[in-house]
């Protein structure tokens, strides 16, 4: 069974929001073990509308769309899809008078322009709408499931996982995607390690990803049921880790700070950092995780040379000698946070995030990491590319890995 997703606004296109619709949509189908070859989005313009529209009925098994059921004139998918099946409009009586109570509730005066809301192509099935004024429809036509929903997904979402969701015919299979992350390796070294795995695999499929940061690996199953879903990815996922060992650091919705996070409260260690060009981003990261009170003691902020001095007790000498972006200042300001907060360990980030302020030795991007523990430290020097805001969490991405990566020879 093949689906198909349509979303209409011209905000869409023009980028002035995100389309988090068609996402949500492929990603509850997909659970349900309904293909979606297409998604397409669309402006508020008629003729284009009419044109998805058709296309999509005639190659695709279930067309769901969302948005264009509002009371303005530029709403217009009920009207496009009538004209389309040749179906006469016709007046819901339910939804109208919900709607006078809706706005008599409000103290508010419903325009003529509303009452097209309570219009539906006849045949169609009403999805009521228990937060707007906006109702969607199901229509069986021939072969074909016809879905309209409406555009704000505080609206659409419940509306298709209450009342469409439950009711989609049965395929026979379940369809599962799991998102597995890696670090600290390049994308073309990534995929020479895994090439006859990507190459040999049918099911479940592996999907290299590029993000800004990272690398995803995504896996796809398709079974019977979720329990043999699950059973496939786990075996692709221990194949995998077997190549990229330590370079997979999560999965799904897990963050790197969540996987740190979590490590530090198993092994009952503290943390306190110090940071230069991240600006407390790393700081951030961290204690956007609740309970991070049980592991992170202390953040400085020391992007001065004054603050390091006074705040962190480096020698004014070290930063003349060496320079503030340097292993030294790097070492210094780990070592001086650890102490000063009397923690486990001390991690501290020092670069040029630029765009201004690099060198011909020390260019933009230059970064140094450096992780100190009670016994030893360790420090390492990075050059991230591009721009300001991406150096920043590229530094403090990989200020987290060093810490995993310690963490993990430590409970090894």
């Amino acid at each position: 069974m093949i689906a198909e997703i349509i979303t209409t606004g011209t905000e869409l296109l023009l980028g002035q929001i995100v389309n988090t619709n068609a996402r949500f949509l492929s990603e509850k189908l997909a659970e349900k073990g309904i293909d979606v070859y297409w998604q397409t989005v669309v402006g508020d313009n008629p003729a284009r509308l009419e044109e998805a529209l058709s296309r999509a009925i005639s190659r695709s098994d279930i067309i769901i769309g969302t948005g264009g059921l509002g009371p303005t004139s530029d709403d217009l998918t009920k009207e496009i899809l009538a004209k389309i099946l040749a179906l006469p409009l016709v007046i819901n009586s339910t939804w109208q008078k919900n709607m006078e109570e809706m706005f008599r509730q409000r103290g508010l005066e419903m325009t003529a322009n509303n009452l097209k809301q309570a219009l539906l192509p006849q045949g169609a099935r009403l999805l009521y709408n228990d937060f707007g004024t906006a109702p969607g429809i199901w229509l069986e036509h021939q072969d074909k499931i016809i879905i309209l929903l409406p555009g704000p997904p505080r609206e659409m979402e419940p509306m298709f996982t209450e009342k469409v969701l439950p009711f989609l015919p049965a395929t026979g299979s379940v369809l599962l995607s799991r998102i597995l992350k890696v670090t600290g390796i390049g994308e073309a070294a990534m995929e020479e390690k895994i090439a006859d795995l990507i190459s040999s695999q049918i099911n479940p499929t592996i999907a290299p990803l590029a993000r800004a940061n990272e690398l995803h690996l995504r896996l796809t199953a398709k079974a019977e049921t979720k329990e043999r879903c699950l059973e496939l990815l786990a075996k692709t996922e221990k194949d995998l880790v077997e190549r990229l060992g330590s370079c997979i650091y999560a999965r799904d919705n897990e963050t790197m700070a969540g996987v740190v996070a979590k490590m530090l409260l198993v092994q009952k260690k503290t943390l306190a950092c110090a940071e230069s060009c991240t600006g407390g981003l790393l700081s951030h990261k961290l204690t956007q995780i609740p309970g991070s009170s049980a592991y992170f003691l202390q953040g400085l902020v020391t992007y001065s040379n004054e603050a390091k001095i006074s705040l962190l007790g480096i020698p004014a000498e070290i930063i003349e000698r060496y320079g503030p972006v340097s292993e030294e200042v790097a070492v210094k300001m780990a070592c001086g946070a650890r102490k000063l907060a009397k923690s486990d360990f001390g991690l501290a980030v020092t670069g040029i995030a630029g765009p201004s302020g690099g060198s011909k030795e020390k260019p933009v991007g230059l970064v140094y990491i450096a992780l100190s523990d009670k016994k030893a430290f360790t420090v390492k020097k990075f050059i991230f590319p591009g721009k300001r805001e991406n150096i920043k969490e590229r530094a403090a991405t990989s200020a987290l890995n060093i810490l995993r990566l310690h963490l993990m020879q430590k409970n090894g």
